[in-house]
């Protein structure tokens, strides 16, 4: 397989996956200004999109969108520990918060608060729709580690998304938990590796 990403991006997620489950893997550095890979290829002519993350599969096919990707790596795994068995009430629960953190979490946050010419007014909007999301995701997190009980790919999700608020100065202090929660993540020896990888971490 080979994973095309950019550093921080939300291709965070599925590299941090791959590196749960163990997964042999190349991985391709993205500049998502120029649009080029890192050999100096336009990057279009891999994903037309132009985004990643774009993973590559042993077939030769390539494929986008971090929650499809999150559960496809995720079932790489024979113990689908991190995803659940097929039926089983953890995969809906783990399903149910990718399909969460991709629509009111990573939407909101990108495109409009990446952009300086964003109107004040929508950036206002996006941030109080934000508040409130942290503020429930933060009361959840007073009663359990992770958003599914146990750790899952839809934590990789929420870290890295999540993260972005650090890197654009929102204020997470009236969250304690949703801190914790970051912290205790970042602590997980792959996600250390994949952040090291993306040079990202020390």
């Amino acid at each position: 397989m080979k994973l095309y990403y950019a550093p921080g991006a939300c291709s965070l997620a599925v590299h941090i996956a791959l590196r749960e489950i163990g997964a042999t893997f190349d991985s391709v550095a993205v500049d998502l200004a120029k649009h080029t890979a890192a050999d100096g290829s336009d990057f279009h002519d891999i994903s037309p999109r132009g985004y990643v993350p774009l993973l590559q599969l042993d077939d030769g096919s390539r494929h986008t969108e971090v929650a499809a990707l999150l559960q496809h790596v995720a079932d790489l795994d024979p113990g689908q520990s991190l995803i659940g068995a097929l039926a089983s009430a953890r995969r809906l629960a783990v399903i149910e918060w990718l399909a969460f953190v991709s629509t009111e979490l990573h939407k909101a946050f990108s495109p409009w608060l990446w952009h300086k010419e964003t109107a004040d007014s929508t950036r206002r909007a996006v941030e109080d729709k934000l508040d409130l999301r942290f503020a429930e995701m933060d009361a959840l997190r007073s009663r359990q580690d992770y958003l599914a009980g146990e750790y899952s790919v839809a934590d990789a999700y929420a870290f890295t998304i999540v993260n972005w608020a650090n890197f654009l100065a929102l204020p997470l202090a009236p969250y304690p938990h949703q801190q914790s929660y970051l912290a205790r993540v970042a602590e997980r020896p792959r996600v250390v590796e994949a952040l090291r990888a993306e040079g990202l971490a020390k």
